[in-house]
């Protein structure tokens, strides 16, 4: 076990390594994410209502 002294030196070291996305990088990844959810809450939307208007139907409480 490194001693804490070690240990942020090493942390450090390694935080040296990583690579940060560019602006443009981290824009077009928070655009995607943004156009991915909205698809997946629409399709969630109608499959919920599409399960609702089954169940309404086999339940008789018609349309």
């Amino acid at each position: 076990m490194a001693s804490p002294v070690e240990f942020f030196k090493q942390v450090r070291s390694e935080a040296k390594k990583v690579t940060w996305p560019s602006r443009h990088e981290t824009t077009v990844s928070t655009i995607a994410v943004f156009i991915m959810v909205f698809i997946a809450s629409v399709f969630l939307y109608f499959s919920d209502q599409i399960i609702a208007w089954i169940v309404r139907l086999i339940m008789g409480f018609g349309l």
